[in-house]
């Protein structure tokens, strides 16, 4: 980073290693860790784990040294690794400004501080000479670490209520897809609905149980293997043309667009009975069993490989967004993907193993209500990630702007 000949007023210049105090070098080991007790326990890695002892208390930053860079801070009693670098800050600087400034740099550390042949470890001596600028006046100091701090915090509240949400949603989903909705738009329980024993558990008196044939589409095959995988002669490939969908472009809520494969339109057409339409399911048959996506209206035309079966579903009867929700939360259904599906080396499934799958027998206007609970739910969380976006965003911004003084906060200091 090239030393700044524009030092903002009032701010001044100094070396990193002349601003921090070093902490003793831990004798601990990743391995550790003892993943209880009171205090955390700061790596290299990412996650901070835990420890029964206590090395150090106060005000810290946590630099991991091997692999590539990331810092923590932390206020209280702590223990850290034998790979972690950890220094606390002398008077001249505030200690939660140093690690915003550190964070801020993180790319930039990685790249220039950490060197190697195997494995890269932060180069300390090198590190230190990092030049930073800072305002002199701690007070500004203090304000911009407050105004990071504050974002921050509302990032964790986001990110700690996006986990809370999810596991409501779980628990949700579990009785929705076990117990259903009855006529008031309540959830069933067996305190006040009658319920009886089936191949799936107990259900509602008013459900039954069908397997996967029985609710097909009755106007085209309702279950169908694709023709080919990545084998496919490299010859077909294209640049640009029909996308072609393989275990490696499936993602948990939509298809990874960068993992696409495409044919031409020619060699689509050749393959038309594997097209995919608006409300298929598609159904992994090999790896992970069951996992599953339902083809929405932009990726109707789309081809299917071998790793995949389609079920289509007579819409009139069954909605493919329910039986999706069936096969990729019900408890029951893994169960059956878990008894059902031999493994040899790898586990593969086929049409005569799905075809045993039972499902619930519930009637259309229950689908669409059970759905609407969950689209709730979903939309509430959707916005949850959006709101967590903008913070991300917002942070990165002020980051940018406070820490180089391109924005000052002398205004807000009384």
């Amino acid at each position: 980073m090239e030393e700044n000949n524009n030092v903002p007023d009032g701010w001044i210049s100094e070396d990193y290693g002349d601003l921090i105090l070093e902490k003793r070098k831990s004798n601990l080991k990743v391995s550790d860790a003892t993943n209880y007790g009171l205090y955390p326990f700061f790596t290299s890695g990412e996650a901070i784990l835990l420890h029964d002892e206590k090395q150090i208390d106060g005000e810290n930053i946590f630099l991991a040294t091997g692999g590539v860079a990331n810092v923590k801070y932390h206020l209280g009693d702590v223990a850290y690794s034998t790979d972690t670098y950890a220094i606390t800050t002398k008077e001249i600087i505030n200690t939660k400004f140093l690690f915003y400034y550190s964070q801020n740099i993180i790319n930039y550390i990685s790249l220039n501080y950490f060197q190697g042949s195997g494995l890269k470890h932060l180069q300390k001596k090198d590190f230190k000479k990092h030049k930073l600028e800072f305002p002199k006046s701690t007070t500004e100091q203090n304000k911009i670490a407050e105004i990071l701090s504050k974002v921050d915090n509302a990032i964790l509240q986001t990110e700690m209520n996006i986990v809370k949400y999810n596991r409501i949603k779980t628990g949700l989903m579990q009785d929705l897809l076990t117990k259903g909705i009855d006529e008031k738009g309540n959830i069933r329980s067996e305190q006040t609905h009658e319920f009886k024993d089936s191949p799936i558990g107990r259900i509602p008196k008013d459900w039954d149980v069908l397997k996967l044939w029985e609710i097909g589409s009755k106007k085209s095959p309702y279950l169908k293997t694709g023709p080919f995988g990545s084998s496919l002669k490299t010859e077909h490939w294209v640049d640009e043309g029909i996308p072609v969908i393989t275990i490696g472009s499936l993602g948990d809520d939509d298809f990874i667009q960068e993992n696409l494969l495409f044919i031409s339109e020619k060699k689509a057409n050749e393959l038309f009975a594997y097209k995919l339409i608006q409300d298929d399911i598609l159904f992994s048959r090999v790896a992970e069993i069951g996992r599953s996506l339902v083809i929405k209206q932009k990726q109707s035309g789309w081809i299917m490989s071998s790793n995949f079966m389609r079920l289509r579903l007579d819409q009139n009867t069954y909605l493919s967004d329910f039986i999706y929700l069936i096969i990729k939360y019900s408890n029951a259904f893994q169960k059956q993907i878990t008894e059902n599906v031999n493994e040899s080396g790898r586990s593969v499934t086929n049409s005569g193993i799905l075809n045993s799958f039972i499902f619930p027998k519930v009637e259309i206007n229950e689908q669409r209500k059970i759905l609407e609970k969950i689209n709730l739910i979903n939309d509430f969380l959707n916005n949850l990630k959006i709101e967590l976006n903008k913070l991300k965003s917002t942070k990165k911004g002020l980051m940018q702007d406070l820490l180089s003084g391109k924005k000052r906060v002398t205004h807000l200091i009384n």
